[in-house]
């Protein structure tokens, strides 16, 4: 079961693709920016925020994202 990151934590945590800073959302074992339609992985709790970990949202199995 991954945590559930505060609120405002999510405000501050930023798309490091996307030049704006748009607010990430936590669905289930990912944050995930809308706005380029990426998903971070966390990982043992942590957010794993580069580019380089970043996965399409069009790309989830069934739907899991």
């Amino acid at each position: 079961m991954p945590p559930n990151f505060d609120p405002k934590m999510l405000e501050i945590l930023a798309c490091p693709k996307c030049e704006s800073r748009p607010p990430l959302t936590q669905n289930g074992d990912w944050l995930v920016c809308e706005l380029c339609q990426s998903r971070y992985p966390i990982l043992n709790g942590i957010p794993r925020l580069l580019v380089e970990d970043a996965q399409p949202l069009k790309e989830s199995p069934s739907g899991s994202n």
